[in-house]
């Protein structure tokens, strides 16, 4: 964002009219004025300079206010017209048929009056909608001529984009040839985008080199494809999906749905979204939307809403279009994953591993669907390269339950004499010396449990859902008992007794029962959580349930030596150190022995190697609710005799489990033909 976007924030509502002109069109012509600037520097630099919630809130402002005042509504105004300029350096390539956007809805309210306006425009009472996510990447047009791919480009400005055929051929998911039923001419519209686990591979690859990172998976993709150099689109991981087509009337015979053309689509060989779907009316739009948001996390790629097609092709044609988008779809956005704020102060956090991180207090804002007042900057190295400053105005990204971190800082607007930030040299809860090891970019507290920091944050990490779900235990009772010197180790909180609870602060007689019932019912646990409990540095959920099925046993993990470690999956020579020290350690082995002598216990279990199970190496995916296991209970039935759990259902998938209420997982297991299974069937095959 520029400062001449923030001049216009300061004069909205409150301008003084410029001479001879009114106040109406003195803010419309700095709206567009700004608009353009982003666009360009969107569409042309690659470079994006807000978040997009302010570019709509911009767009949205310009829009009412041609609305309401038509006379404004000049010919070169951004709202009439789609995206930015070709670059100069391609070719040009007109679109036979333009590349329009979609309008939006912002609320469940405005998707309810895209459904009204739709059925009162078609005298429907009731209207079928092809649904589907969003993609949050770059627009593209493809040509087909007998079924070979000729030229593709992007969208431009609409009705000119730039031809970029010789990067498009680079992209693997693009077929060059089509199935021998497909149209002699054929122009498919779609979306170019890049995996998040590859845009994160991408992005280290760039830092290895010393070159520059890419703000996000979007940006990554639009400027992989616009690339001078074809070779270099090559090497990037970019991926297609189709949407539609740019005639419907050249495809024979003519489909009667967009789910049609769709699905012919899929048939031709082009990636289309599993997730696509057909609704009815305004509850089937509703709850599209808050499927496909709670699935969104688990998707591989980044989507920003969904979008609403009206499903019958003649009657999108009735529907028709106003002056940049179609009547007959919609774009229902998601709340803004970015927002800008202002940094207040930067404070360290000293977490249950001694790790020093640097955490920014910033001016509430909401972002994501809540209201964020701290981001994480993560170590002293991200705080130089994003040169984060107190007072800074900064474009802060909180992504599904991610936690919320700054993604970068808008310069011009930096406050004058802010200052640099350095990490402390002394552990600012103990004073003890805070030491950063060379090959690390963590800094750390050498306090250990001497540290009370790091002492709440290891019992908290004890305490949680997925360690030794203590529930009750929370941050609040932690400092009261480490504060107090009441608890100084986890083996500690077995020892507790009515009395001393019941006397801290906010704690009645019947919430100390409680606590202690449930420390009670933590003493039976499973290996895997008990060595996830103890907080072992690098040493996750996953790596503890390798470790408890490897071993089989607490007394054989704990005299394994680093070569030994290294035997078990996915454990490497940093993994194996961390365990190594820690199992060395006599202080934790003293811990161990007090816990195991305080009545925790688990099932032992047999080595890994000596296993034998109809489930291993089996993949399964879970959906649904089941009649008497959790989920969690079920992925640990499966991971415990040597099967996985996967978040998605694809061809390498060998078993569905199905419960009340299975969704999506259990419509593509039936199409894809994979084994399902219920509850019963699951537990007889663990059993043989």
């Amino acid at each position: 964002m520029s400062s001449e976007k923030s001049a216009a924030g300061d004069t909205r509502g409150r301008f003084a009219p410029a001479s001879g002109g009114s106040p109406f069109a003195a803010r419309a012509a700095i709206l567009r004025a700004e608009i353009e600037r982003h666009n360009h520097a969107y569409y042309v630099l690659d470079a994006p300079t807000i978040p997009d919630a302010e570019y709509d809130k911009l767009f949205r402002e310009l829009v009412e206010l041609e609305q309401a005042h038509p006379e404004l509504a000049v010919p070169d105004s951004p709202t009439q017209r789609v995206g930015g300029a070709p670059l100069a350096e391609f070719g040009q390539m007109q679109h036979r048929v333009p590349m329009l956007s979609l309008n939006n809805a912002f609320s469940a309210e405005e998707a309810a009056a895209f459904d009204r306006r739709c059925r009162d425009g078609l005298g429907l009472d009731e209207i079928a909608y092809a649904v589907e996510p969003k993609f949050d990447g770059l627009a593209i047009t493809l040509i087909y001529e007998d079924g070979v791919f000729v030229q593709g480009a992007t969208r431009g400005d609409g009705f000119t984009g730039e031809d970029v055929t010789a990067n498009l051929r680079t992209v693997k998911s693009i077929p060059l040839r089509l199935a021998a039923d497909a149209p002699c001419r054929l122009e498919v519209r779609g979306e170019v985008l890049m995996y998040r686990a590859e845009f994160e591979k991408l992005n280290r690859r760039q830092r290895e080199r010393g070159e520059k990172e890419f703000a996000n998976p979007r940006n990554a993709a639009a400027g992989s494809l616009r690339q001078l150099d074809s070779k270099i689109t090559a090497r990037r991981p970019l991926r297609f999906f189709a949407y539609g087509v740019a005639d419907v009337a050249a495809v024979t015979p003519a489909p009667i749905f967009h789910a049609e053309m769709m699905d012919r689509l899929a048939a031709w060989g082009f990636p289309v979204a599993a997730e696509r779907d057909v609704v009815r009316g305004a509850a089937g739009l509703a709850d599209y939307y808050a499927r496909i948001g709670a699935a969104r996390p688990g998707l591989p790629y980044d989507i920003d809403g969904v979008v609403y097609k009206v499903n019958r092709l003649a009657d999108q044609d009735r529907l028709g279009f106003v002056s940049r988008a179609p009547r007959f779809a919609i774009a229902h956005k998601f709340p803004a994953e970015e927002a800008l704020t202002t940094v207040e102060a930067i404070e360290v956090q000293v977490g249950r591993t001694g790790a020093l991180t640097p955490v920014a207090r910033l001016v509430p804002v909401f972002v994501g669907g809540v209201t964020v007042t701290n981001a994480t900057l993560h170590n002293e190295d991200e705080v130089r390269r994003k040169d984060v400053r107190i007072g800074d105005t900064v474009i802060v990204r909180r992504a599904g339950d991610v936690i919320p971190e700054v993604v970068a800082i808008v310069p011009e607007r930096r406050p004058i004499m802010a200052p640099e930030f350095h990490m402390p040299k002394k552990c600012p809860v103990c004073g003890s010396a805070v030491e950063r090891p060379e090959d690390e970019a963590i800094a750390r507290c050498s306090g250990g449990l001497f540290c009370p920091a790091q002492r709440k944050q290891a019992l908290l990490h004890f305490a949680s859902r997925r360690a030794m779900d203590i529930e009750g235990l929370g941050e609040k009772l932690v400092e009261q008992l480490v504060d107090n010197a009441i608890v100084k180790t986890p083996a500690d909180l077995y020892k507790l007794g009515l009395l001393a609870l019941a006397n801290l602060e906010r704690m009645a007689a019947k919430s100390a029962a409680n606590i202690l019932a449930a420390i009670e019912k933590s003493r039976a646990t499973t290996l895997a959580r008990f060595i996830y409990a103890l907080g072992i540095r690098n040493v996750g959920e996953a790596t503890a349930r390798d470790l408890a099925r490897h071993f089989g046993g607490l007394d054989a993990l704990l005299a394994a030596d680093e070569s030994a470690l290294q035997h078990v999956p996915d454990v490497g020579p940093v993994v194996a150190a961390s365990i190594a020290r820690f199992c060395a350690e006599p202080h934790n082995v003293e811990v161990i022995e007090q816990l195991r002598a305080a009545g925790v216990h688990w099932p032992e279990g047999v080595p890994a190697a000596a296993v034998t199970s109809a489930i291993a190496g089996k993949t399964f995916v879970l959906t649904g609710t089941l009649p008497t296991l959790t989920r969690e209970a079920a992925k640990e039935l499966i991971e415990a005799r040597g099967g996985k759990v996967a978040g998605s259902v694809s061809k390498k998938t060998d078993y569905v489990i199905a419960g009340a209420e299975a969704g999506s997982k259990l419509d593509k297991a039936q199409q894809v033909g994979v084994t399902i299974l219920d509850e019963a069937q699951f537990l007889e095959l663990i059993d043989s």
